[in-house]
């Protein structure tokens, strides 16, 4: 059993991307995160589930520094998020619910501006960006403008310029809202080519289960501001019965009752996002 009282996994690699202890966050008299102990091993695809407001994205800005802990702390890349800010961000890419590309300009526009905002080294610049929209499926694209692409190709996009500088650990917030499965489904195949080629360790949220259940190592599940259980999708769904679904994790341990068709009873964020993605 872990420190959250859930399920670790047998297999594991050596050495963590991801530890945090007693990570806390308080908003007024809000603990939108509660003293939250969470260990990512390198390597893997770690999901964080919970219905809106449990806390994930909260828990996310804390790893990737954008938001300070009330207390607790968090090594991100063999450094603390909250002393050595700079040297977490050199090893992390983000990529955010809310489009990030800007529609202005042209895919490869976009992703030399990261270059160069990631300190990529300027004889390197075009060799990566290349080669980003070659394993990302852009090339044909990457002269058009942004506000022209389907929203598929905008999170492809998204994953190319975060991982322009090789990070060790990339997050995502909700990196598939609003696509069509196909769209979808490329985007899991890309996200295992990158932890495959380069190691890299993904942290993901997302309400979709069917994309925790076939992409993730790895999903902890969070509910009102606390790690409430971690395991495989496949000891996750024993522990609730013989052919338990991840529907059937997710209204277990959230107590989250989910509406026809598979839609979340408070999705009303989601749906935003998904009508920005087109």
């Amino acid at each position: 059993m872990n420190r959250a009282g859930g399920i670790v996994s047998a297999a594991a690699p050596s050495g963590l991307a991801i530890d945090a202890s007693g990570l806390t966050r308080r908003f007024g008299t809000l603990d939108a995160v509660d003293h939250i102990s969470l260990q990512v091993r390198r390597g893997v695809i770690h999901g964080l589930l919970g219905s809106n407001g449990a806390g994930k994205s909260t828990t996310i800005k804390m790893l990737t520094t954008l938001l300070s802990p009330t207390s607790g702390s968090a090594i991100v890349g063999g450094h603390d998020s909250v002393r050595e800010p700079a040297q977490v961000r050199r090893r992390i890419g983000y990529v955010p619910q809310a489009l990030s590309a800007d529609g202005a300009l042209t895919g490869a526009e976009n992703l030399m501006l990261s270059a160069r905002l990631y300190d990529v080294p300027r004889d390197s610049r075009k060799s990566r960006v290349r080669e980003a929209l070659r394993f990302m499926g852009l090339e044909d694209s990457a002269d058009r403008l942004v506000k022209n692409y389907s929203g598929g190709m905008i999170r492809r996009l998204e994953l190319a310029q975060a991982m322009l500088h090789r990070p060790e650990i990339l997050f995502l917030d909700e990196p598939t809202i609003g696509l069509d499965p196909v769209a979808r489904r490329t985007v899991w195949q890309r996200l295992r080519e990158m932890k495959q080629a380069l190691g890299m360790t993904v942290l993901i949220t997302t309400h979709d289960m069917e994309e925790a259940d076939e992409l993730c190592d790895v999903i902890a599940i969070m509910h009102a501001g606390r790690l409430v259980i971690e395991g495989s999708p496949a000891e996750l769904k024993a522990s609730v019965g013989v052919h338990a679904t991840m529907e059937d994790v997710f209204s277990h341990y959230c107590g989250g009752a989910i509406k026809e068709g598979g839609n979340f009873a408070d999705t009303g964020a989601m749906r935003r996002v998904a009508s920005r993605l087109g």
